[in-house]
């Protein structure tokens, strides 16, 4: 009998707060998964995806509710999230990997009235678009301030997969380097993985035992920067501001910003006006900055970085304008000329002053 009139009891209470305004609230909430390819941590890429869903969520407030599933590796794990997120009543899904891109077309066309949207990839469909940041105006920034700086003209590179996002990086920072340093030459050691700091650390150790006294990294975590402040180099963060990691060695990072792109895909849905779309953005729209420059930059770097920065804001400046010539001396932009975004998307060399050579992946 008193387990009788305690099951009552709950259920008359269930019965009252589905009547309570607040209830209904978080029942019409659309809701939004994310999945995320390493750990959120307080640095990094997913960390920033992370702030982005914050910013959204503040934004929007309580017609919305998130969902997150972190460390989710790019295989047949990925595709479960994805495809789970869906069939719970998620509206819109946001993967954020590059490796998510193949899963996330074929749980979208499974979903038809499911908005997905794929970081760093380039397909799309009815409902499914893509969006990316220009990371690179970012690296060619970091590289002048690496080639005005450097005392042994090395600099090393942590990087994950030879792919066209990862090239232009490089390329990128190669290029701001050697624009205030012609001497300056950039080494590279791939890692084969997005997040693993054992492996990062170990690059960024072999780099600095070659001569490199600045680092940087197309990688999640902050190990190249801790290692760079352990040995008295410095380094450059990425995804974030990594400043904390390495008081010292940090001179300035490239970071990613996601919250008003967030924030505007889940209004359109919202509103039902959102249409596929491929998001490319970079200083000039927000979506790419750089963090505060460590006061051991000199004042006359500092201008010229504000200088670039302003002309990255007002559009007047494309780091890939030619020259461009190969590490085998192929042209492979004329001078004056701005490579458009399709050459980008498949960049597949190393521009002169790369001096590791690019795996084979064909």
């Amino acid at each position: 009998m008193t387990q009788r009139r305690h099951f009552m009891r709950t259920a008359a209470a269930l019965t009252i707060a589905a009547t309570l305004p607040f209830a209904a609230q978080a029942q019409d909430a659309t809701k939004i998964g994310l999945v995320y390819v390493s750990p959120i941590g307080d640095a990094g890429w997913t960390f920033q995806h992370d702030e982005g869903r914050k910013e959204m969520e503040k934004a929007l407030g309580n017609k919305v509710q998130t969902k997150y599933v972190e460390n989710v590796a790019e295989g047949a794990d990925a595709e479960r999230v994805i495809r789970e997120f869906a069939a719970s009543g998620h509206k819109v899904v946001l993967a954020t990997s590059f490796g998510y891109m193949n899963y996330v077309e074929r749980v979208a066309r499974q979903f038809p009235n499911v908005t997905f949207m794929h970081a760093t990839g380039y397909k799309s469909g009815k409902n499914f678009g893509n969006y990316n940041a220009r990371f690179y105006e970012g690296r060619y920034l970091n590289g002048v301030i690496a080639g005005k700086m450097t005392q042994s003209n090395v600099l090393g590179y942590v990087a994950a997969f030879p792919i066209p996002e990862v090239l232009q990086g490089i390329n990128a920072f190669t290029m701001g380097a050697r624009s205030v340093n012609p001497k300056a030459e950039v080494r590279v050691i791939w890692v084969n993985a997005w997040y693993d700091p054992g492996k990062e650390r170990e690059a960024a150790m072999t780099l600095i035992s070659q001569g490199a006294d600045m680092l940087t990294q197309h990688t999640d975590s902050t190990a190249v920067v801790q290692a760079a402040e352990e040995k008295g180099v410095h380094a450059f963060g990425y995804h974030s501001d990594m400043s904390k990691y390495g008081p010292k060695a940090h001179l300035t990072a490239t970071t990613h910003h996601w919250g008003e792109f967030y924030t505007k895909t889940v209004q359109d849905v919202i509103a039902g006006t959102w249409k596929p779309t491929n998001i490319w953005g970079g200083f000039k729209d927000g979506m790419v900055r750089i963090a505060p420059l460590n006061p051991a930059v000199p004042a006359d770097v500092r201008t010229t970085v504000s200088e670039l920065e302003g002309k990255l804001k007002a559009g007047t400046f494309h780091p890939f304008t030619g020259p461009i010539v190969d590490q085998a001396g192929k042209e492979r932009l004329a001078s004056g000329a701005i490579m458009d975004d399709v050459a980008l998307g498949k960049m597949d060399f190393f521009v002169q002053g790369v001096a590791s050579k690019l795996p084979n992946t064909k």
